[in-house]
């Protein structure tokens, strides 16, 4: 019987605003496969939790960890919990891919599709926060034959200060930077703006119709995911639809049961659970499955490491539905010398079936022993709840 041997996690400093965090798992015949649980800001509480739960998973079996382990909405841990789950199901399942010599795509259910569309998250490799800087990340990813665009560029913005001279200021650019975007990539781009639960709901209603030259394809994430938003939500959703935009969310629940939720109270058009919060593998694939049967899109959020975009792709081969899948674009080119064995290459700003041969994700352990662990800016989520 094949069981959990070694979990040891690992820290790399990407950028002075970004760091990744990964799970290595090795099981008894010395086979080892990789997870990603990057939380900017919290690696030393990942640590933490995950020397705590080594104490009842090193010695499980790759069925009973597959089988035993589960996120937890309601835990203790809450996502910081719930992120070294992820990972850690993540490496169990690329485990069991090696000794069934398969991709983990196989593992998961039938093919349902031969090549994911991606689109580009142009956000941290803009330095130049400004609709000039924006504009430049995104021709360098048309020219890499991405036609899907996201920006973040309401930087600062908190609900708090929405309707201060200051906010006002800070929205009135970030709606500049998106008009810009649209004017210089043309119509047929697909263009997103992640709002990241910044605003309040008066200065969410009208952003979005100010953004309307902007045709965007998806609103994403206007407000906190909370009870107290749902009315307005509902609202905004119908204000969305009638401008022909979609809204989206959902990036940092966790488990099927917080989906079907949202999926109940008809909040969202677009669902975006992503692999390293929402419960690995498996779970994200139940959560895109009860969306397509609630009429839901799913597009997995995935602006971070590779081993993310390896798991999420997999996930993403097997869904019944999958619009696109996110790629962070050119924050650094460690994102292409990390990982060995697969190729996480797009063409043509789609994503291939893995082929055979290189079905197997392994890391660069001298790039990773280079660029240690260093203190980060906390992410936004973080940020808004202090």
């Amino acid at each position: 019987m094949t069981t959990i041997a070694h979990i040891d996690s690992h820290v790399l400093h990407v950028s002075p605003k970004t760091n990744w965090w990964f799970l290595s798992v090795t099981d008894s015949t010395g086979a080892v496969a990789w997870g990603e649980g990057s939380l900017n800001g919290w690696e030393p509480m990942l640590e933490v939790v995950c020397a705590q739960y080594q104490k009842d998973w090193l010695g499980l079996s790759l069925a009973q960890a597959q089988q035993q382990v589960r996120c937890a909405p309601a835990s203790p841990g809450g996502l910081v919990g719930n992120t070294v789950i992820s990972a850690f199901l993540q490496a169990v399942m690329g485990l069991q891919a090696q000794h069934a010599q398969c991709a983990p795509h196989a593992l998961l259910g039938p093919l349902q599709r031969e090549c994911v569309p991606l689109y580009a998250n142009i956000n941290r490799a803009t330095t130049e926060r400004t609709p000039a800087g924006f504009v430049a990340t995104a021709l360098r990813a048309r020219d890499q034959g991405f036609e899907g665009f996201k920006a973040a560029p309401f930087d600062g913005l908190t609900p708090d200060i929405c309707a201060t001279a200051q906010g006002r200021a800070r929205i009135h650019h970030g709606v500049e930077c998106m008009l810009a975007l649209r004017d210089a990539l043309g119509p047929q781009a697909v263009l997103m703006v992640d709002c990241h639960w910044r605003f309040d709901p008066a200065r969410a209603a009208q952003t979005l119709r100010d953004l309307a030259p902007a045709a965007l394809h998806w609103f994403e994430c206007p407000l906190a995911e909370t009870h107290a938003h749902w009315p307005a939500l509902r609202r905004l959703r119908q204000a969305a639809h009638e401008q022909g935009v979609l809204l989206a969310a959902a990036e940092t629940q966790v488990g099927l049961a917080s989906f079907q939720t949202l999926f109940d109270e008809g909040l969202y058009d677009v669902v975006m659970p992503d692999v390293k919060y929402c419960g690995g593998p498996q779970e994200m694939l139940r959560i895109a499955q009860r969306a397509t049967e609630h009429g839901v899109q799913f597009s997995p959020h995935n602006p971070s490491g590779p081993v993310c975009t390896w798991h999420s792709w997999q996930v993403a081969l097997a869904a019944p539905q999958c619009g696109m899948l996110e790629l962070q674009f050119d924050e650094s080119p460690m994102y292409d010398s990390l990982t060995e064995g697969v190729d996480l290459q797009p063409v043509k700003g789609q994503l291939g079936l893995p082929q055979p041969g290189r079905q197997v994700l392994g890391m660069n352990q001298n790039l990773l022993q280079a660029h240690p662990y260093q203190a980060v800016p906390p992410g936004i989520e973080t940020l808004l709840n202090r």
